[in-house]
C-alpha cells in the first residue's frame, strides 16, 4: 500500500518547508519536492502543516484496574485524536505494572487494539510502595523503556540510590515524581496568596525542589539517567540547568498546563485546575517558558490523567489530582505560546515529538526515508472547540472544556495507516 502526502508544509531537518512524502506500507520511502506516484492514495495537505507524530512520554491509561476512567483503547484513540502516535504509559494501575505479566498485558492489548504505539514505564519499586526494588531485569527483557513510581515518590534516599544503581545496569532512565510528603502535607494548590484566599491548604514548591536536589545528587553518585516529570518551579529549573552544565545525565519535561496556566486558574474552585504538581505562580510559569526555549527543559509531556466526572465533581479538597491532555495539548500550545510569538513552532515540534523519543530510547521519529511513517497533519487555520462530544477520552476533566483553541488535527498516521481522520 502506498500513500502520497502532497503540498504540505513539512517539518523536515529542523525547518518547515513545502515538501511531499511518499509512504510505502509502514515506512517513509521518499521525502522531496513534486513527488509523483500513480499507484498511491493521495492526501492533499495544501494549506496544512505536516509534523512527525507527537510523542507523549507521560500518560496514564488506567488499564488494568481503573477502566471506568480510561482504558488502552479509549486512551490511545484520544491520543490519536490529538496527533499522538507514540506514548509512554505510567505504571500506577491496579495491579501496579511491576512484573513481566502486567507489562505483557499492556503491550499485547495496545498492539492488538490501540490507535497509538504504547511503550511501558514500569514501577521502580514493588507495588510502587517505595520499600523493595522491582524486577527490572525481566521487565527490561520484556520491553520496558523506563522505571518510575510516578504518582508516588520514593522517600527513602538509600533505596532510591540502590534503585538508580540497579536501573543503570539496564540503561533504564529513572523517572521521578518529585514530592517530599512531609513538606507537601495535605496541600491542594500552590502555597501562596490564592490558597489563602480560597481557604485551601497550600502545597509548597519546596516539596518538589528538595526531592529534585536529592535525586540529582543520588543520580550523580549512581551514574544513572534521571528524568524529572512535570517540573513546575523556577528553582527546580535552575537546579536542572546547573546539573546539565556539570555534564550530568539529567533531563526534564513540562506540561502544557504549567506553561500556560497559573494558580489563579483555581480561583473559581474548578477541580479541573487541580493537579500535582499544582499550578504555580506567574514567575514560575515564565521560568518554565524560558527553560523550554533555552533547552533546560527538554520536552513537553501531558501527564494525561483521566478521572470520572463523579470524582471531579466533589468538593475541591476531596477531588483527585490530575487532568487529561492528549486532545488539547497541541491546540493549547499553539494558541497560547506559538500564535503570540512566545515560542517558535519548530521548538514545540522538537519538544513534543523528536526529543521525547530520544530521551526514552524510542525509534527515531524524524520524517525521513526509512523511518516509520508516524505523521500528524494539522490545520493551523482551523479551530478545535473542546466540548465533551469532541473529547474521545472516557473522562472529560480538562480546564479547556467549552473553550475554543487554535488549530485542528486533521490526520494522524501511525505506521502508514490512518489512526485518526477528521470528518
Amino acid at each position: 500500500m502506498k500513500t502520497l502526502i502532497k503540498n504540505g508544509m513539512v517539518y523536515h531537518e529542523g525547518h518547515i518547508r513545502k515538501l511531499d512524502i511518499l509512504i510505502e506500507d509502514t515506512l517513509i520511502s521518499k521525502v522531496g519536492s513534486l513527488i509523483e506516484d500513480k499507484e498511491s492514495k493521495v492526501i492533499d495537505a495544501k494549506g496544512k502543516h505536516v509534523f512527525p507524530g507527537f510523542v507523549d512520554i507521560h500518560a496514564h491509561l488506567r488499564d488494568p484496574g481503573h477502566t471506568y476512567k480510561e482504558d488502552i483503547v479509549s486512551g490511545t484513540h484520544a491520543a490519536a485524536h490529538g496527533g499522538v502516535t507514540s506514548l509512554c504509559a505510567m505504571p500506577n494501575t491496579e495491579p501496579v505494572v511491576d512484573n513481566i505479566a502486567t507489562v505483557d498485558y499492556v503491550q499485547r492489548r495496545a498492539k492488538d487494539l490501540g490507535y497509538a504505539k504504547v511503550y511501558v514505564i514500569a514501577a521502580m519499586t514493588k507495588e510502587s510502595l517505595g520499600k523493595e526494588i522491582s524486577e527490572m531485569a525481566t521487565m527490561k527483557a520484556g520491553g520496558i523503556v523506563g522505571v518510575s513510581d510516578d504518582g508516588n515518590c520514593v522517600q527513602d534516599a538509600k533505596l532510591m540510590l540502590n534503585g538508580m544503581r540497579y536501573a543503570r545496569n539496564f540503561d533504564l532512565p529513572v523517572i521521578i515524581h518529585a514530592e517530599d510528603y512531609s513538606l507537601a502535607g495535605r496541600g491542594q494548590i500552590n502555597a501562596g496568596i490564592v490558597a489563602t484566599r480560597l481557604g485551601l491548604n497550600g502545597l509548597t514548591g519546596l516539596a518538589e525542589e528538595t526531592i529534585i536536589a536529592r535525586d540529582i545528587m543520588l543520580a550523580e553518585a549512581a551514574g544513572a539517567k534521571l528524568h524529572i516529570a512535570h517540573i513546575s518551579t523556577a528553582h527546580s529549573i535552575e537546579m536542572v540547568r546547573d546539573a546539565k552544565e556539570r555534564g550530568l545525565d539529567v533531563s526534564c519535561e513540562v506540561t502544557p498546563h504549567h506553561l500556560i496556566l497559573t494558580e489563579e486558574a483555581c480561583l473559581g474552585y474548578d477541580t479541573n485546575t487541580k493537579m500535582k504538581p499544582p499550578l504555580r505562580t506567574e514567575a514560575d510559569r515564565q521560568a518554565c517558558i524560558r527553560g523550554l526555549i533555552d533547552g533546560t527543559i527538554d520536552c513537553i509531556a501531558t501527564d494525561h490523567a483521566p478521572h470520572a466526572d463523579f470524582e471531579k465533581s466533589r468538593e475541591f479538597d476531596r477531588a483527585p489530582f490530575g487532568i487529561i491532555g492528549f486532545e488539547t495539548a497541541f491546540p493549547a500550545l499553539y494558541q497560547y505560546l506559538v500564535k503570540p510569538g512566545i515560542v517558535v513552532l519548530e521548538r514545540i515540534i522538537e519538544a513534543y515529538s523528536l526529543i521525547p523519543a530520544q530521551l526514552m530510547g524510542l525509534p527515531d521519529n524524524n520524517i525521513k526515508r526509512g523511518n516509520a511513517a508516524d505523521i500528524t497533519i494539522v490545520d493551523l487555520q482551523d479551530e478545535s472547540f473542546i466540548t465533551e462530544e469532541f473529547i474521545l477520552s472516557k473522562s472529560k476533566n480538562t480546564p479547556w472544556l467549552n473553550q475554543t483553541l487554535a488549530s485542528k488535527i486533521i490526520y494522524t498516521i501511525m505506521d502508514g495507516k490512518i489512526s485518526w481522520q477528521e470528518d
